[in-house]
């Protein structure tokens, strides 16, 4: 048949005897406790992860994961001869887990848009030189930065053991909703006769911050609670800084994105913190320098300018823009604190950077 590998022609002998009749069939009666179940949808939601986990064993998620270190689904009988692949070592449940990230995923699913046919292109109109160049330098920004909470997922999404598939599934969709956001925006910075400006040196700090965190859970933080959470903040109050309804769609879009991913950081970091509640300091060191990074990004000249110009209606009422900008950190910070401490963490008096800007 040809000059073939052993393990190419042990398949062709399986193959010949399945030909012949002699079949093995023990797979068929493999993990007995998990047969003759039957999963049924409970609401009109259809057929959810919840609903496979209400099913005998396989919605039990242990405390550590799978020692085999393979990709069996939980659940599963893994034969002993099962190799391990090495990569699969975030083990611990409390490194990775939600309460919320099921429910979170399934409605990712359900809400996933179309930068291409959700947002009304065609009712982009003329701007105002001053008012298109500032809002592509915040869509040249956003496209910089919204992409490491795609990136970050990514670097740790191949370590985490596959007992906690819903976290891995969850992830999944923050990386394809990160893709979204990073094409909307560039999108929108070259669809109304602008183009992509400066990019924002003061940004990459942050950036590398969460891409450089020594764990997960670090990374969490500073991504979910501190980063994602300042920008949905800012989505929030998009009408401070739409121009036309093309703007208005892009930031509700993205909002209803982003409060998912802050919601699994924020209650990941609850779960976590329940359980090794003597990591707060740590917690709170690397909070510290994601506050001062976010501060310095917030307040770069390429940031600051083209926000206080857009929520001023333009350069000649840029003193009323600084105003809304200046409301607008006020709420950031207040949001941001609010999470803290649904997460079990209080940094009222331990904030790096002032709670309201300076007049």
């Amino acid at each position: 048949m040809g000059n073939f590998s052993s393990e190419v022609e042990k398949a062709f002998d399986n193959l010949s005897e399945i030909r012949r009749g002699k079949l093995d069939l023990r797979w068929m009666y493999a993990n007995p406790s998990g047969w003759n179940s039957r999963a049924r949808p409970r609401d009109e939601r259809g057929l959810t992860l919840e609903d496979v986990n209400a099913v005998g064993t396989y919605g039990v998620v242990p405390e550590r994961g799978g020692t085999h270190g393979s990709m069996a689904p939980r659940g599963c009988e893994v034969p002993p001869q099962t190799p391990s692949l090495g990569c699969y070592d975030l083990n611990d449940k409390s490194l990775v887990w939600a309460d919320n990230v099921a429910k979170l995923y399934e409605e990712a699913v359900a809400r996933q848009w179309s930068s291409a046919r959700d947002v009304p292109w065609g009712e982009l109109t003329p701007q105002p030189e001053d008012l298109e160049r500032a809002m592509c330098q915040v869509c040249t920004n956003l496209s910089e930065v919204e992409f490491i909470a795609g990136d970050m997922p990514a670097k740790w999404l191949w370590h985490i053991n596959h007992d906690f598939h819903e976290v891995k599934c969850f992830l999944a969709t923050q990386i394809m909703d990160e893709a979204r956001h990073l094409e909307v925006f560039r999108k929108r910075a070259l669809a109304n006769g602008g183009g992509l400006l400066a990019a924002s040196p003061g940004s990459e700090e942050l950036l590398r911050l969460i891409i450089e965190a020594p764990d997960y859970t670090v990374a969490s933080a500073l991504m979910h609670i501190l980063g994602e959470g300042f920008v949905l903040t800012l989505f929030r109050n998009g009408e401070m800084f739409a121009l036309t309804p093309v703007e208005k769609k892009i930031f509700r879009l993205c909002m209803q994105d982003e409060a998912r991913h802050v919601a699994y950081g924020t209650m990941h970091l609850k779960y976590f913190l329940e359980r090794h509640p003597e990591r707060e300091g740590e917690i709170h060191e690397i909070l510290r320098q994601g506050e001062e990074a976010t501060f310095s990004l917030n307040l770069n000249r390429e940031n600051a300018e083209a926000r206080a110009i857009l929520a001023g209606g333009g350069l000649d009422h840029i003193e009323e823009g600084i105003e809304k900008v200046r409301y607008l950190f006020m709420k950031q910070i207040q949001e941001y604190l609010h999470r803290l401490k649904v997460a079990g963490i209080d940094r009222s008096s331990r904030l790096a950077i002032p709670v309201e800007l300076p007049l």
